[in-house]
């Protein structure tokens, strides 16, 4: 699968953005999917993920009730609103896709990393 993150950019503290994910291969819909941030200087950390059919998502600790993640498997398209941003929530996003049996939130069981997007919150 190649997946290719978009809708990144700068955005003041407390405001939000949409990032989306357009995959391309087959059988997106089967898949769990997920959404990983890199900060600068910080190892990448686990941020979102939604099953295959969307009815069942997790998210970390610091954007719970903050961000929605979301999919339209019609338009293979994964999806992250992010509001209520913060300083903190800068970073590169990327989405992948979980292929192994591992944790949710272990990158190691995830695959088709793409380029990434990037976040700037300005305080």
């Amino acid at each position: 699968v190649q997946l290719q993150a978009c809708g990144g950019g700068l955005v003041q503290a407390g405001g939000s953005l949409r990032l989306s994910c357009a995959a391309s291969g087959r059988a997106f819909s089967t898949y769990t999917m997920g959404w990983f941030r890199q900060a600068p200087g910080k190892e990448r950390e686990f941020v979102a993920c939604i099953s295959w059919s969307g009815g069942i998502t997790y998210y970390a600790d610091s954007v719970k009730g903050r961000f929605t993640i979301s999919r339209d498997n019609a338009k293979n398209t994964l999806y992250l609103q992010l509001t209520s941003l913060k300083p903190e929530d800068t970073a590169i996003y990327y989405c992948a896709r979980k292929y192994s049996r591992g944790s949710y939130d272990d990158g190691g069981a995830y695959d088709g990393w793409g380029q990434g997007t990037l976040v700037t919150v300005s305080s």
